[in-house]
């Protein structure tokens, strides 16, 4: 009984930290401090974004000016739907789901880097966008780059070098974050829930977990620290940007693959849990319903498909407008198509089942799971 007594005096939690409340109230603290210094910060860029493109808008190509279809919303419903979100990050912290987020924690003299790099690309991008010129990765084909899907080699969001070149892999999470206010990490965060529960009921060890589109780490970062046993596989088709990851990660727990989604490198039934991280939204429709097709034949029975992806027409109806804006202001050449298409659809006619879908300030999360039944009428 005693010994059964001190186990728990051990696991209780806030045990040796003083009362649980004090803990509480002290996760809260930093929490808050955390995340409303990083959105003062991004909100501050991107204030300073807005002013420069105003002052460059007057000695570039004028264009017609992007007509909302519905209604957008006003600077304070986003920062209450941010509020939102971090109050269910913060509560999932609690929860012992994952621990306290970092964020792409920078120092001083990285983060003036960052800064700095990203104020230089902003005249790049604004010609771009008044130009509508989008093809400068497709016309240098030296290297890796000639031999990407002709999709894929586009200046997606206008942004210099896409996705090829270090140069774009160091300030793209950046540039995000300003575009987002600093809450794209709590929206990855949305998919280490349901992984949270699987590990709950499977040892972490046995776990086989694979990342596409991983991009420079963003979502395997907090997957490794949430799970000090799991080891993950990102996939993507930026060599650039997976060099960035093995350098921003640095363990032998984490292994990179290049390949595409429509063509996983994997054998059948042989991965327990698959996530992606706004992909869908910038692949054409073909090739969205080759990945679903692909996802499902490498999951094993019952494994899990999470999705975290750009909200879809209906979903919280007053972004609706906000959402035609999009691919308007930025170069998405798919987007229009997303925002309209039935991912339940596509998962039912490849074997994997929806089994929820919730919003999460204007991302949508999304868990799917490979049933037999399904993969045997498909």
């Amino acid at each position: 009984m005693e010994q059964a007594q001190r186990s728990r005096e051990k696991t209780t939690p806030g045990a040796g930290f003083g009362p649980p409340t004090l803990k509480r109230l002290t996760t809260r603290t930093r929490y808050a401090v955390q995340q409303t210094s990083r959105v003062a910060l991004y909100k501050l860029h991107y204030e300073a974004m807005r002013r420069m493109n105003l002052r460059l808008a007057k000695d570039l190509p004028q264009s017609e000016t992007p007509v909302p279809d519905g209604p957008v919303p006003g600077p304070r419903r986003m920062l209450e739907d941010i509020a939102q979100l971090f109050a269910q990050d913060l509560k999932s912290v609690e929860a012992g789901h994952y621990p306290m987020p970092r964020d792409g924690t920078m120092t001083p003299r990285a983060l003036l880097a960052t800064s700095l790099a990203f104020f230089r690309d902003v005249p790049k991008v604004a010609r771009r966008r008044a130009e509508d010129a989008h093809q400068e990765v497709n016309e240098d084909r030296e290297g890796f780059a000639g031999s990407l899907p002709r999709y894929y080699r586009q200046n997606f969001h206008f942004q210099t070098d896409g996705w090829l070149s270090e140069e774009s892999a160091r300030i793209y999470d950046f540039q995000v974050d300003v575009l987002f206010s600093g809450a794209t990490g709590a929206m990855r965060r949305r998919a280490l829930l349901p992984l949270s529960e699987l590990v709950k009921r499977q040892d972490q060890r046995t776990i086989r977990y694979v990342d596409l589109a991983c991009g420079t780490g963003g979502l395997l970062g907090p997957a490794l620290s949430a799970f000090p046993r799991l080891k993950v596989i990102g996939v993507d088709l930026s060599e650039p940007y997976l060099g960035f990851a093995r350098q921003r990660l640095r363990t032998p727990r984490a292994s990179f693959v290049t390949a595409a989604a429509e063509n996983l490198p994997f054998d059948d039934n042989s991965i327990d849990v698959i996530s992606c991280v706004f992909l869908f939204h910038e692949l054409p429709p073909k090739i969205r319903r080759l990945a679903f097709s692909e996802v499902a034949r490498v999951l094993k029975p019952g494994g899990m498909f999470l999705f975290v992806d750009s909200l879809q027409t209906g979903d919280v109806p007053d972004y609706d407008g906000l959402l035609s804006l999009f691919p308007q202001l930025f170069h998405e050449p798919y987007y229009t198509s997303y925002l309209t298409e039935d991912f339940a659809a596509i998962g039912h006619d490849t074997g994997l089942r929806q089994v929820s879908a919730e919003p999460a300030f204007v991302s949508r999360v999304v868990r799917f799971v490979k049933d037999p039944d399904l993969t045997a009428a498909a």
